[in-house]
């Protein structure tokens, strides 16, 4: 039976469930046709305004049709109201540009920039635009109850949060608040998706647009992230070495990842057909770079044609390709490397996904 995954989200001030699935013209006219159901253009999921009793309406009206996944779906207090924060005041907006400033200088990465520059906007906006110099450690305290853990923010949000206001006030003298004695919150443990190899091959093999194949197949053979696909140039590519050359990627490093004689004989056919001129995977009509949208619609695409049903996402492949290589026997501390991980810590995550060794554990239930 098809699945739906219901989650918490807020548009604006009013709490809502997102209503998430993998694309499915039939199941998304089932969920289009319950009531009081909305489309975010936005945020590109469908939603319905939280109420108490709701769940038990989508039960029902569900039953038989999808089976609900609300595991992630909490209950919340439907008395509580979050008033609108202030704009920032022409003191503080020049403060935080010259934090941006700062963090561009030090070659930040865009999306930490835009992270925190914006979770910086957030807590001043929240004490209501006061000076810098007279903020304490007990405001920080106030804004993490009030405004993350009220609305529900995730640990992960959390931990943005206090890593931008962090090194916002790291440069500043003579003020009240010390960022030395915030803390990070405790890290949630959640372990990668991981898809079988069965799987993983039916995906692959769903696209006859050779450019398609392609990217997804060097997306798993290389373990790599969805940026470091798109920003790859021709000569990336060693052929003669059979390396890919993935050039400061994530914390600013360059590593290399072995090609595998298919997926070279692959990306041969791919140049041949498509002759691309500067980036590996271009856009349809233009020489630059392929995009991100249009990189996750060709997922979809091969999700739809492969009829797999899980919410699978371009990093699941990125996570098979971690586990399968353990699974054969891989030393850690070389996956590390091609993952291009900073610490051994981040990688022996996939060891407890891997069921190399669980395969071998007996069950009393066969002595039954």
């Amino acid at each position: 039976m098809k699945k739906l995954f219901l989650k918490n989200d807020w548009i604006g001030k009013k709490p809502v469930i997102r209503i998430e699935f993998p694309y499915d013209f039939e199941l998304k006219e089932l969920v289009k046709q319950f009531p009081g159901c909305n489309w975010d253009t936005k945020k590109k999921v469908w939603w319905i305004a939280y109420e108490d009793g709701k769940l038990s309406e989508m039960l029902q009206y569900f039953k038989g049709k999808a089976w609900l996944d609300y595991s992630e779906l909490k209950k919340v207090e439907l008395s509580k109201t979050f008033p609108t924060l202030p704009e920032l005041d022409g003191f503080l907006k020049e403060e935080i540009s010259k934090f941006e400033d700062w963090m561009l200088n030090k070659r930040y990465s865009g999306s930490t920039v835009k992270t925190y520059r914006d979770a910086v906007g957030i807590f001043l906006r929240f004490l209501e635009n006061k000076p810098i110099a007279e903020i304490e450690n007990q405001d920080f305290e106030r804004f993490n109850k009030e405004y993350i853990l009220a609305r529900g923010y995730s640990g992960s949000y959390q931990n943005q949060v206090v890593n931008g206001i962090k090194l916002f006030f790291q440069n500043r003298r003579g003020i009240k608040f010390n960022p030395e004695i915030v803390y990070r919150p405790k890290r949630e443990k959640v372990l990668p998706n991981v898809l079988s190899k069965e799987e993983v091959k039916v995906i692959l093999d769903s696209h006859q647009n050779l450019k398609h194949r392609s990217m997804l197949c060097l997306i798993y053979s290389c373990g790599l992230r969805r940026g470091e696909l798109l920003n790859l140039k021709i000569t990336d590519v060693d052929s003669k070495r059979s390396v890919l050359i993935i050039r400061q990627s994530k914390g600013k490093k360059d590593r290399v990842v072995p090609l595998s004689p298919k997926i070279l004989e692959l990306l041969r056919e791919y140049f041949k057909s498509f002759k691309p001129s500067l980036y590996l995977f271009e856009g349809h009509r233009s020489v630059g770079k392929y995009s991100e949208k249009s990189l996750e619609s060709v997922l979809k695409q091969a999700l739809v044609k492969s009829g797999i049903k899980k919410p699978v996402t371009l990093h699941w492949l990125r996570h098979s390709y971690a586990t399968h290589l353990l699974e054969r026997g891989t030393d850690l501390r070389h996956i590390q490397e091609l993952l291009g991980h900073n610490s051994s810590k981040t990688t022996e995550i996939y060891t407890h996904v891997s069921i190399r060794s669980l395969q071998k554990i007996w069950s009393p239930f066969d002595d039954l």
